[in-house]
């Protein structure tokens, strides 16, 4: 049996009560959360997830990188599962709903197939990914790239945050380092929920937003070298000035962004000066460059263009330039079967949808390496988010639910 009727809908109320219990751990200080992953406020979202899915009827299985699988079994024990998730990690300004809202949307799938009595042929894993964020451990989607096998585990678990702790090290600290080798599962398909993070559905006024790509990413971390030198008495010709080539290439990076419109986006949102006083020029300025487009040709070429045009901005001032790459993805076309399912899904129940790329990264870009994929996004007000005035509303999230309830069915297989 295929296509569930109109009539088959998730439990609203459930759902938004679980997304506001589950913003009570780590809360911010302006009204989100600070969750930040492998801190003890992890943890506790994790037990709250964990106690939530055996009280629904699921297995919890954990694997090395600590990302949590809990299992609603399917009635064909040779049949892949159907994968359905995002991640409880958030900003440390994040709001209640990034990421989270495709864990608990999942969860509340599997909830109403139980209240509902449906039984699926394909097995249904609920996911919470470990450290999608990569605020506190760059880089972002740490563990569903170990588990597309395009990071190192060994690379993982050496990550460092700012006070110089290592991933391994805290995942063991909170008790979530699991045994399950990394990558071992094997998806049927793999579909995530989440907001949209950009203001383009809700000016649009859609309900739904059927993901169809998602942008390649760049994240490259500058070091520049210049030289100490107190900012009162060192002229202006003697200066070997690492931050104003640091200002100099942030404005190229914006000029490169506008030079590649449409669909191409760059900026800096992380800079570290040393020894960041007010009377002396820096001898060290560490920054990030993010940028991003669909189009694997355009990406290419900016990154090429970023660095060639950095060296040339550096070194008539003296400054040393040193440039890594700490964060990459090329651009996903999601599984057209499936974004099908998202969009007939949308039609069944009523719900003004429209054709998407994502600007985010997602866990799901590291899915699509190993399984068909694809994505269900819902709006967010003013298009805000990483930050803790990020709001969506129940509406929003009812039907972004609701969307994914009848695409997973469809991909799960109800058993008649």
């Amino acid at each position: 049996m295929s296509a569930p009727g109109e009539n088959l809908r998730i439990n609203s109320a459930r759902l938004w009560d679980s997304l506001m219990e589950m913003a009570k751990i780590g809360p911010g200080i302006a009204g989100g959360n600070n969750r930040q992953t492998l801190t003890d406020d992890d943890a506790k979202g994790r037990a709250l997830f964990q106690r939530w899915c055996e009280e629904a009827g699921l297995s919890m299985g954990v694997d090395q990188m600590g990302t949590m699988f809990a299992t609603r079994p399917g009635t064909d024990p040779e049949a892949l599962p159907v994968y359905v998730g995002s991640h409880l990690d958030t900003q440390p300004t994040g709001g209640k709903f990034d990421g989270v809202l495709g864990v608990l949307g999942a969860l509340e799938c599997v909830r109403s197939m139980n209240d509902l009595g449906i039984k699926t042929r394909h097995p249904i894993v609920v996911t919470n990914w470990t450290n999608e964020e990569g605020a506190r451990f760059a880089p972002a989607m740490l563990a569903s790239g170990v588990f597309a096998g395009v990071i190192d585990q060994n690379y993982a678990y050496a990550r460092t945050d700012g006070e110089g702790k290592s991933f391994g090290d805290e995942l063991k600290r909170i008790g979530w380092v699991g045994d399950e080798p990394v990558g071992a599962r094997k998806m049927h398909a793999y579909y995530e929920l989440h907001i949209e993070q950009g203001p383009i559905l809700e000016a649009e006024n859609r309900d739904i937003g059927v993901v169809t790509h998602c942008q390649g990413l760049w994240w490259l971390e500058f070091t520049l070298t210049g030289r100490e030198a107190h900012t009162g008495s060192t002229p202006m010709n003697m200066r070997v000035n690492a931050g104003l080539a640091m200002a100099r290439i942030l404005e190229m990076v914006q000029t490169v962004a506008m030079e590649n419109q449409p669909g191409a986006v760059g900026g800096v949102g992380q800079m570290k000066f040393t020894p960041n006083s007010r009377n002396v020029l820096p001898g060290t300025v560490v920054f990030t460059v993010d940028i991003r487009t669909s189009e694997q040709a355009k990406l290419d070429r900016m990154r090429a263009r970023i660095e060639a045009e950095a060296a040339e901005i550096c070194a008539p001032l003296g400054v040393g330039c040193s440039i890594e790459a700490v964060g990459h993805f090329d651009p996903v076309t999601f599984a057209p079967e499936l974004v099908e399912n998202v969009r007939k899904a949308a039609e069944r129940l009523g719900y003004s949808h429209m054709n998407l790329i994502s600007g985010a990264g997602h866990d799901a870009c590291w899915a699509a390496k190993v399984a068909p994929a694809t994505m269900v996004m819902c709006p967010c007000v003013g298009g805000l988010s990483h930050n803790e005035a990020e709001d969506i509303s129940p509406e929003w999230a009812t039907a972004g639910t609701d969307v994914l309830f009848h695409a997973v069915l469809e991909s799960a297989g109800i058993v008649s």
